[in-house]
């Protein structure tokens, strides 16, 4: 199933079923689906896609493709590298992308499967991760390099949390249309051109090796967020480097979840008496 969250016509919030035959409405779900998949029998036209989950936690690895470890002439990590990201920083499918004023010049992509978490849980078995999922969805973790290396180095939530660092969507792939998310291919396009092409078989944790992980002695609650790293292609390892700028579009699209897709702009700058 195929689940979408989005503002109707007459702008009323809605969770939905999205059935790709239709691609301008969706059936109605009585309520959050992670409170039940209760699937009402009224249908609502699509104004707009938001993000298909309201994150009760963004939690991110990093480093965890081979060959993009193999990109920054670092060694693989012997555990998961863990760190958050703002959840507000997170849009959906369409929406833009904006490049900060705190520092714009070094915004970087990074196309990864997102997990989400179905049900609370804590201290869970590698075995057992499979019932905590939810589902998938696609991720762009945004990344702010001359925070992330530069202004801050080591400390990584500021240069990954900037306002829409997010991207999330188009909607949520619940767990029962994906046999084995450990093998999916990834890939990014940047105005069309492709800047990475990998599989998820590239990970170095896996996705039961990461959640049982990160669930060690920290509860992970349903709604939570686990982007599980981006492969090689990555802009800042390039040469020259390759950030993103004004007017570009960048494409993330993951085998039997879809496309992720959003513009770039500039942050506008306002002053505090007129937000």
């Amino acid at each position: 199933m195929k689940l979408i969250r989005f503002l109707s016509e007459d702008n009323r919030l809605f969770y939905g079923k999205y059935e790709p035959d239709r691609p301008d409405q969706a059936v109605i779900l009585a309520a959050d689906p992670f409170d039940g998949l209760d699937v009402t029998s009224n249908m609502a036209k699509i104004k707009q896609l938001l993000a298909p989950v309201i994150p009760r936690n963004v939690l991110a690895l990093g480093l965890n493709y081979r060959k993009h470890a193999d990109e920054t002439k670092m060694p693989y990590p012997e555990v998961p590298i863990i760190f958050s990201k703002a959840t507000s920083s997170v849009i959906g499918h369409q929406q833009t992308i904006l490049l900060p004023t705190a520092g714009n010049k070094m915004v970087d992509y990074e196309g990864e499967l997102a997990v989400i978490i179905g049900k609370k849980g804590k201290n869970i078995s590698q075995e057992n991760v499979w019932d905590y999922i939810f589902g998938y969805t696609c991720a762009n973790d945004v990344s702010a390099r001359d925070w992330q290396m530069q202004k801050q180095q080591g400390q990584w939530y500021r240069g990954k949390s900037f306002d829409t660092f997010c991207p999330l969507g188009p909607y949520i792939v619940t767990k029962d249309e994906i046999d084995n998310p450990d093998n999916l291919k990834l890939q990014t396009t940047l105005n069309g051109k492709t800047v990475q092409n990998s599989n998820t078989s590239d990970m170095i944790f896996n996705i039961p090796a990461m959640i049982s992980f990160l669930s060690h002695s920290m509860t992970l609650l349903p709604g939570t967020v686990i982007l599980t790293g981006t492969p090689e292609g990555v802009g800042f390892t390039r040469t020259p480097p390759l950030f993103l700028s004004p007017n570009d579009t960048v494409s993330v699209e993951i085998e039997k979840i879809g496309i992720l897709t959003n513009r770039v702009a500039h942050e506008e700058t306002r002053s505090a008496s007129r937000e």
